[in-house]
């Protein structure tokens, strides 16, 4: 029998922005992954590495659903690997906190921003991995082990992501 953990934790959340390269800002809509949850095979990467996979939707090790936060995922991390253990270790250690998704847009609308950089909001994408980074360009992603009880792991992240958020809207970001 293999050995595994969980990881979870949101690799996108509604309606929350942030500024890609200093040239305008970017947030996805709710329900802008929805027909790519359900026609899309996934998968979940280290660093944007396609030759570092630790879950699959087609495999079921994967796991995506829309809520009202976000996009949460759950991956079953196989600690028989390098890779899963590296992702298991360094998540763990909350080295590695954030994800990154990697997408290509279907439909967006624009905001010109007045006075602030522009506003692009992603109505529709096709995601096609989400990775387990460093340095998210969406900070407020989250990336958590398990713990032995699942009520209090959400919370836990959930009270994170609020603060977060928080800390966002004090510095003008949201």
């Amino acid at each position: 029998m293999v050995d595994a953990k969980t990881i979870w934790g949101y690799a996108v959340l509604w309606d929350t922005s942030t500024t890609i390269a200093n040239e305008f800002r970017e947030k996805f809509a709710k329900g802008s992954l929805t027909r790519s949850i359900a026609e899309d095979d996934v998968r979940m990467l280290l660093d944007h590495d396609s030759g570092r996979v630790v879950g699959r939707t087609s495999s079921g090790s994967l796991r995506l659903r829309e809520d009202a936060l976000g996009l949460r995922y759950e991956v079953d991390v196989n600690l028989d690997t390098p890779d899963g253990q590296s992702l298991a270790g360094t998540v763990g250690r909350r080295d590695v906190s954030g994800i990154s998704p990697s997408f290509i847009v279907r439909a967006e609308s624009w905001d010109d921003g007045g006075s602030r950089l522009p506003l692009r909001t992603i109505t529709d994408a096709r995601l096609v991995e989400i990775s387990a980074v460093a340095w998210p360009a969406y900070p407020q992603t989250t990336a958590v082990m398990r713990s032995t009880t699942a009520a209090a792991n959400d919370a836990a992240a959930k009270s994170r992501i609020a603060a977060r958020r928080e800390a966002m809207r004090k510095r003008g970001m949201l």
